[in-house]
Protein backbone atom coordinates (compact mmCIF):
# COMPACT_ATOMS: atom_id res chain seq x y z
CA UNK A 1 0.00 0.00 0.00
CA UNK A 2 0.94 3.37 -0.95
CA UNK A 3 1.73 6.33 1.00
CA UNK A 4 -1.02 8.13 -0.32
CA UNK A 5 -3.62 5.34 0.02
CA UNK A 6 -2.70 4.97 3.66
CA UNK A 7 -3.69 8.29 4.10
CA UNK A 8 -6.75 7.89 3.40
CA UNK A 9 -7.77 5.12 4.77
CA UNK A 10 -6.50 6.73 8.52
CA UNK A 11 -8.94 9.71 7.42
CA UNK A 12 -11.69 7.76 6.52
CA UNK A 13 -11.26 5.93 9.78
CA UNK A 14 -10.87 9.30 12.12
CA UNK A 15 -13.78 10.49 10.33
CA UNK A 16 -15.84 7.56 11.34
CA UNK A 17 -14.58 7.69 14.64
CA UNK A 18 -15.44 11.85 14.54
CA UNK A 19 -19.61 10.67 13.66
CA UNK A 20 -19.57 8.15 16.27
CA UNK A 21 -18.31 10.64 18.83
CA UNK A 22 -21.20 13.46 17.76
CA UNK A 23 -23.76 10.94 17.60
CA UNK A 24 -23.29 9.76 21.42
CA UNK A 25 -23.10 12.79 22.56
CA UNK A 26 -25.91 13.97 20.78
CA UNK A 27 -27.86 11.02 21.84
CA UNK A 28 -26.72 11.47 25.38
CA UNK A 29 -28.19 15.55 25.42
CA UNK A 30 -31.43 14.59 24.07
CA UNK A 31 -31.30 11.80 26.68
CA UNK A 32 -30.78 14.34 29.25
CA UNK A 33 -33.15 17.14 28.18
CA UNK A 34 -36.11 15.42 29.16
CA UNK A 35 -34.27 14.90 32.33
CA UNK A 36 -34.04 18.54 32.80
CA UNK A 37 -37.65 18.87 31.60
CA UNK A 38 -39.35 16.94 34.04
CA UNK A 39 -36.95 18.72 36.85
CA UNK A 40 -38.75 22.16 35.64
CA UNK A 41 -42.05 20.96 35.76
CA UNK A 42 -41.64 18.68 38.82
CA UNK A 43 -42.49 21.66 40.85
CA UNK A 44 -46.47 21.36 41.69
CA UNK A 45 -49.09 23.43 40.16
CA UNK A 46 -52.02 25.60 41.55
CA UNK A 47 -54.51 27.03 39.33
CA UNK A 48 -54.91 31.01 39.96
CA UNK A 49 -58.21 32.66 38.49
CA UNK A 50 -59.75 35.83 40.10
CA UNK A 51 -60.03 39.75 38.99
CA UNK A 52 -58.21 41.45 36.25
CA UNK A 53 -57.61 44.37 38.52
CA UNK A 54 -55.88 42.11 41.46
CA UNK A 55 -53.68 40.14 39.39
CA UNK A 56 -52.66 43.14 37.41
CA UNK A 57 -51.97 44.79 40.37
CA UNK A 58 -50.14 42.15 42.56
CA UNK A 59 -50.66 38.24 41.63
CA UNK A 60 -48.41 38.18 38.58
CA UNK A 61 -45.61 38.90 40.51
CA UNK A 62 -46.19 37.39 43.45
CA UNK A 63 -46.61 33.51 41.31
CA UNK A 64 -43.20 34.34 39.74
CA UNK A 65 -41.48 35.35 42.73
CA UNK A 66 -42.97 31.84 44.00
CA UNK A 67 -41.79 30.21 41.13
CA UNK A 68 -38.19 31.37 41.31
CA UNK A 69 -38.19 30.44 44.79
CA UNK A 70 -38.87 26.62 43.23
CA UNK A 71 -42.06 26.77 45.82
CA UNK A 72 -44.47 25.93 42.77
CA UNK A 73 -46.24 27.14 39.83
CA UNK A 74 -48.84 29.05 39.78
CA UNK A 75 -51.22 29.26 36.63
CA UNK A 76 -53.00 32.66 36.24
CA UNK A 77 -56.41 32.62 34.73
CA UNK A 78 -57.43 36.48 35.77
CA UNK A 79 -61.07 37.19 35.02
CA UNK A 80 -63.25 38.54 37.65
CA UNK A 81 -64.11 37.83 41.47
CA UNK A 82 -67.58 35.58 40.55
CA UNK A 83 -65.85 33.60 37.62
CA UNK A 84 -62.89 32.24 40.50
CA UNK A 85 -64.82 31.78 43.15
CA UNK A 86 -67.35 29.43 40.75
CA UNK A 87 -64.43 27.74 39.61
CA UNK A 88 -63.35 26.98 43.06
CA UNK A 89 -66.51 25.32 43.93
CA UNK A 90 -66.86 23.29 40.71
CA UNK A 91 -63.03 22.16 41.15
CA UNK A 92 -62.02 23.75 37.69
CA UNK A 93 -59.16 26.13 39.71
CA UNK A 94 -57.39 25.58 42.77
CA UNK A 95 -57.81 29.33 44.30
CA UNK A 96 -59.89 32.10 43.58
CA UNK A 97 -58.73 36.17 44.09
CA UNK A 98 -62.07 37.81 45.85
CA UNK A 99 -62.01 41.28 46.84
CA UNK A 100 -65.49 40.39 49.10
CA UNK A 101 -65.88 38.27 51.52
CA UNK A 102 -68.47 35.34 51.32
CA UNK A 103 -72.30 36.74 49.96
CA UNK A 104 -74.82 35.37 52.49
CA UNK A 105 -77.21 34.96 49.59
CA UNK A 106 -75.18 32.27 47.91
CA UNK A 107 -75.16 29.08 49.76
CA UNK A 108 -72.48 27.51 47.42
CA UNK A 109 -70.18 29.66 48.80
CA UNK A 110 -70.43 28.26 52.82
CA UNK A 111 -67.89 25.15 51.48
CA UNK A 112 -65.13 28.04 50.71
CA UNK A 113 -62.68 29.31 53.24
CA UNK A 114 -61.63 32.92 52.44
CA UNK A 115 -58.06 33.89 53.90
CA UNK A 116 -57.38 37.88 53.86
CA UNK A 117 -53.94 38.77 52.81
CA UNK A 118 -54.13 42.21 52.30
CA UNK A 119 -55.44 45.46 52.02
CA UNK A 120 -56.66 47.67 49.13
CA UNK A 121 -59.07 50.82 48.86
CA UNK A 122 -62.15 51.34 46.24
CA UNK A 123 -61.79 54.18 44.67
CA UNK A 124 -63.71 56.69 42.54
CA UNK A 125 -61.99 56.46 38.78
CA UNK A 126 -62.71 58.97 35.85
CA UNK A 127 -60.84 59.95 32.87
CA UNK A 128 -57.80 62.41 33.54
CA UNK A 129 -60.25 65.15 31.59
CA UNK A 130 -62.76 65.39 33.97
CA UNK A 131 -62.12 68.35 36.30
CA UNK A 132 -64.47 67.09 39.25
CA UNK A 133 -61.87 65.60 42.01
CA UNK A 134 -63.83 64.90 44.85
CA UNK A 135 -67.19 63.39 45.73
CA UNK A 136 -68.58 62.79 48.68
CA UNK A 137 -70.04 59.83 50.27
CA UNK A 138 -73.82 60.81 49.78
CA UNK A 139 -73.11 61.59 46.24
CA UNK A 140 -71.82 58.40 45.79
CA UNK A 141 -74.78 57.01 47.38
CA UNK A 142 -77.45 59.15 45.03
CA UNK A 143 -75.35 58.30 41.81
CA UNK A 144 -75.72 54.43 42.36
CA UNK A 145 -79.26 54.81 42.53
CA UNK A 146 -79.97 56.95 39.82
CA UNK A 147 -80.92 60.37 41.45
CA UNK A 148 -77.80 62.14 40.92
CA UNK A 149 -77.10 62.20 37.09
CA UNK A 150 -75.22 65.13 36.17
CA UNK A 151 -72.06 66.35 36.78
CA UNK A 152 -72.79 70.20 37.68
CA UNK A 153 -74.63 68.58 40.65
CA UNK A 154 -70.53 67.30 41.52
CA UNK A 155 -69.39 71.12 40.56
CA UNK A 156 -68.16 69.55 37.01
CA UNK A 157 -69.55 70.29 33.20
CA UNK A 158 -73.45 70.54 32.74
CA UNK A 159 -73.29 66.90 31.27
CA UNK A 160 -74.31 63.65 31.86
CA UNK A 161 -73.07 60.85 34.87
CA UNK A 162 -71.63 58.24 32.84
CA UNK A 163 -72.30 55.11 35.29
CA UNK A 164 -69.86 52.08 34.83
CA UNK A 165 -70.03 48.85 36.83
CA UNK A 166 -69.06 45.53 36.73
CA UNK A 167 -72.36 43.44 35.29
CA UNK A 168 -72.46 40.92 38.30
CA UNK A 169 -73.88 42.33 41.64
CA UNK A 170 -71.87 39.66 43.45
CA UNK A 171 -68.64 40.66 41.52
CA UNK A 172 -66.17 41.78 44.38
CA UNK A 173 -65.57 45.59 43.87
CA UNK A 174 -69.46 46.00 43.35
CA UNK A 175 -70.33 43.97 45.94
CA UNK A 176 -68.20 45.32 48.96
CA UNK A 177 -68.56 49.12 47.62
CA UNK A 178 -72.91 48.55 48.15
CA UNK A 179 -72.44 46.79 51.40
CA UNK A 180 -70.93 49.59 52.44
CA UNK A 181 -73.32 52.48 51.05
CA UNK A 182 -76.27 49.78 51.38
CA UNK A 183 -75.59 47.02 53.60
CA UNK A 184 -76.48 44.99 50.98
CA UNK A 185 -73.90 43.85 48.69
CA UNK A 186 -76.14 43.29 46.08
CA UNK A 187 -78.62 46.13 46.79
CA UNK A 188 -80.37 47.24 43.20
CA UNK A 189 -78.84 50.17 41.25
CA UNK A 190 -79.30 52.22 38.14
CA UNK A 191 -75.82 51.35 36.15
CA UNK A 192 -76.66 51.82 32.19
CA UNK A 193 -72.99 50.92 30.90
CA UNK A 194 -71.90 47.58 32.59
CA UNK A 195 -68.91 45.29 31.58
CA UNK A 196 -67.90 42.04 32.06
CA UNK A 197 -64.78 42.72 34.20
CA UNK A 198 -62.76 46.08 36.15
CA UNK A 199 -60.18 45.75 33.10
CA UNK A 200 -62.69 46.79 30.08
CA UNK A 201 -64.51 49.07 32.75
CA UNK A 202 -61.42 50.99 33.21
CA UNK A 203 -60.76 50.73 29.36
CA UNK A 204 -64.47 52.17 29.05
CA UNK A 205 -63.79 55.10 31.71
CA UNK A 206 -60.47 56.32 30.31
CA UNK A 207 -61.67 57.34 26.79
CA UNK A 208 -64.90 59.16 28.35
CA UNK A 209 -64.62 62.18 29.93
CA UNK A 210 -68.07 61.96 31.47
CA UNK A 211 -67.60 58.48 32.92
CA UNK A 212 -67.38 57.01 36.80
CA UNK A 213 -67.36 53.82 38.14
CA UNK A 214 -65.36 52.11 41.22
CA UNK A 215 -61.93 50.09 41.08
CA UNK A 216 -59.10 49.11 43.23
CA UNK A 217 -56.63 51.64 44.32
CA UNK A 218 -53.85 49.39 43.86
CA UNK A 219 -55.15 49.00 40.14
CA UNK A 220 -55.40 52.36 38.85
CA UNK A 221 -52.97 54.84 40.93
CA UNK A 222 -50.22 53.82 38.94
CA UNK A 223 -52.34 54.03 35.33
CA UNK A 224 -52.17 58.13 33.74
CA UNK A 225 -55.09 57.07 32.02
CA UNK A 226 -57.04 57.38 34.71
CA UNK A 227 -57.80 59.87 37.69
CA UNK A 228 -58.99 58.54 41.13
CA UNK A 229 -61.07 61.01 42.55
CA UNK A 230 -61.02 61.58 46.09
CA UNK A 231 -64.06 60.84 49.02
CA UNK A 232 -65.12 63.56 51.44
CA UNK A 233 -61.62 65.28 50.67
CA UNK A 234 -59.64 61.96 51.32
CA UNK A 235 -57.27 60.49 49.04
CA UNK A 236 -56.73 56.35 48.96
CA UNK A 237 -52.85 55.70 49.58
CA UNK A 238 -50.84 53.19 51.38
CA UNK A 239 -50.98 55.74 54.60
CA UNK A 240 -54.78 56.38 54.62
CA UNK A 241 -55.61 52.90 54.24
CA UNK A 242 -53.74 51.79 56.88
CA UNK A 243 -54.47 54.45 59.83
CA UNK A 244 -58.38 53.74 58.57
CA UNK A 245 -58.73 57.55 57.48
CA UNK A 246 -59.81 56.58 54.02
CA UNK A 247 -63.16 55.43 54.14
CA UNK A 248 -63.52 52.73 51.22
CA UNK A 249 -60.63 50.46 51.96
CA UNK A 250 -61.48 47.07 51.71
CA UNK A 251 -60.04 43.59 52.34
CA UNK A 252 -58.89 40.99 49.33
CA UNK A 253 -59.44 37.64 49.95
CA UNK A 254 -57.91 34.51 48.94
CA UNK A 255 -60.47 31.35 48.65
CA UNK A 256 -59.97 27.65 48.85
CA UNK A 257 -62.14 24.31 49.88
CA UNK A 258 -60.35 22.61 52.12
CA UNK A 259 -61.87 19.46 50.70
CA UNK A 260 -60.05 20.49 46.91
CA UNK A 261 -57.75 17.74 45.58
CA UNK A 262 -54.78 20.04 45.59
CA UNK A 263 -55.24 21.55 49.39
CA UNK A 264 -52.04 20.64 50.44
CA UNK A 265 -50.45 22.72 47.55
CA UNK A 266 -52.87 25.71 48.15
CA UNK A 267 -51.81 25.56 51.72
CA UNK A 268 -48.45 26.13 51.22
CA UNK A 269 -49.30 29.11 48.54
CA UNK A 270 -51.44 30.92 51.17
CA UNK A 271 -49.14 30.91 53.49
CA UNK A 272 -45.99 32.02 51.85
CA UNK A 273 -48.47 34.62 50.92
CA UNK A 274 -47.70 35.91 54.69
CA UNK A 275 -43.84 35.40 54.75
CA UNK A 276 -41.80 38.59 54.81
CA UNK A 277 -40.53 38.84 51.86
CA UNK A 278 -44.46 38.65 50.10
CA UNK A 279 -45.27 41.07 52.48
CA UNK A 280 -42.26 43.62 51.51
CA UNK A 281 -43.74 42.87 47.60
CA UNK A 282 -47.13 44.04 48.70
CA UNK A 283 -45.96 47.38 50.10
CA UNK A 284 -44.16 48.10 47.20
CA UNK A 285 -47.03 47.98 45.23
CA UNK A 286 -49.10 50.01 47.55
CA UNK A 287 -50.97 47.25 49.26
CA UNK A 288 -51.18 47.11 53.42
CA UNK A 289 -50.45 43.42 53.83
CA UNK A 290 -53.33 42.22 56.62
CA UNK A 291 -51.17 42.11 59.35
CA UNK A 292 -49.84 45.59 58.93
CA UNK A 293 -53.00 46.86 60.21
CA UNK A 294 -55.16 45.54 62.94
CA UNK A 295 -57.03 48.63 63.56
CA UNK A 296 -58.66 48.21 60.70
CA UNK A 297 -60.66 44.92 62.21
CA UNK A 298 -60.82 46.11 65.64
CA UNK A 299 -62.50 49.77 64.32
CA UNK A 300 -64.95 48.60 61.90
CA UNK A 301 -67.91 49.62 63.91
CA UNK A 302 -66.28 53.26 63.63
CA UNK A 303 -66.08 53.38 60.33
CA UNK A 304 -69.86 52.04 59.50
CA UNK A 305 -70.68 54.93 61.92
CA UNK A 306 -68.50 57.51 60.04
CA UNK A 307 -70.13 56.42 56.44
CA UNK A 308 -73.51 55.95 57.74
CA UNK A 309 -73.13 59.09 59.46
CA UNK A 310 -72.31 60.66 56.10
CA UNK A 311 -75.35 59.16 54.85
CA UNK A 312 -77.60 60.40 57.40
CA UNK A 313 -78.47 56.89 57.84
CA UNK A 314 -77.40 57.51 62.11
CA UNK A 315 -79.98 59.94 61.95
CA UNK A 316 -82.96 58.09 60.41
CA UNK A 317 -81.55 55.22 62.82
CA UNK A 318 -82.06 57.32 65.72
CA UNK A 319 -85.35 58.70 64.33
CA UNK A 320 -86.72 55.56 63.93
CA UNK A 321 -86.24 54.28 67.51
CA UNK A 322 -87.42 57.51 69.43
CA UNK A 323 -90.75 57.01 67.26
CA UNK A 324 -91.01 53.68 67.88
CA UNK A 325 -93.15 52.69 71.20
CA UNK A 326 -90.94 51.07 74.30
CA UNK A 327 -93.71 48.53 73.96
CA UNK A 328 -91.96 47.44 70.74
CA UNK A 329 -88.29 46.70 71.21
CA UNK A 330 -88.12 43.43 69.06
CA UNK A 331 -90.09 45.08 66.12
CA UNK A 332 -87.53 48.03 66.11
CA UNK A 333 -84.72 45.77 66.31
CA UNK A 334 -85.61 43.57 63.77
CA UNK A 335 -86.29 47.05 61.74
CA UNK A 336 -82.77 48.38 62.26
CA UNK A 337 -81.12 44.60 62.05
CA UNK A 338 -82.97 45.00 58.30
CA UNK A 339 -82.14 48.29 57.51
CA UNK A 340 -78.90 49.40 58.97
CA UNK A 341 -77.28 45.69 60.14
CA UNK A 342 -74.20 47.50 61.38
CA UNK A 343 -74.82 50.32 62.86
CA UNK A 344 -74.59 51.12 67.23
CA UNK A 345 -77.79 51.88 67.57
CA UNK A 346 -78.74 48.65 65.71
CA UNK A 347 -76.78 46.63 68.86
CA UNK A 348 -78.58 49.22 71.19
CA UNK A 349 -81.52 47.90 69.97
CA UNK A 350 -80.86 44.49 70.12
CA UNK A 351 -79.83 44.42 73.53
CA UNK A 352 -82.47 46.35 75.12
CA UNK A 353 -85.12 43.59 72.80
CA UNK A 354 -83.51 40.47 74.54
CA UNK A 355 -83.51 42.32 77.74
CA UNK A 356 -87.48 43.33 77.83
CA UNK A 357 -87.75 39.42 76.22
CA UNK A 358 -85.84 37.67 79.33
CA UNK A 359 -87.56 40.57 81.88
CA UNK A 360 -90.82 39.18 80.55
CA UNK A 361 -90.22 35.91 80.75
CA UNK A 362 -88.96 36.11 84.48
CA UNK A 363 -92.55 38.37 85.13
CA UNK A 364 -94.51 35.21 83.83
CA UNK A 365 -96.62 33.72 86.41
CA UNK A 366 -95.89 29.69 86.15
CA UNK A 367 -98.85 27.12 85.17
CA UNK A 368 -99.48 24.65 87.26
CA UNK A 369 -100.64 21.26 84.80
CA UNK A 370 -104.49 20.89 85.07
CA UNK A 371 -105.34 17.24 86.80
Amino acid sequence: MNKSVAWRVLALLLGICLCLDASAAEGAAKKAAPKAKASASALPTIIWRGDRATARAFVRELAKNYETAKLGKVELQPFNTISGLDAVIEGSADIAGSARPPAPSRAEEKQLTFYPVLWDALVPITSPKNPVGNVTLKQLYEIYLGHVTNWKELGGEDAAINLYAVASPTDGIEYSLRNLLYHDGEQRVSVPRLYVNIEKLEEGIAIDPHAIGISLWASVHGNPALKAISVEGLSASQATITDGSYPLYTLLFLVAREDGKNVANVQKFVQYTSSDPVKALMRQHGLVPYADAPNLVANENTRVAFIDGHLGTLAVVAATAAATPASAPVATADYLIRSAPNAPATQEAKDRAARVQLEKAAAKPETTPAH
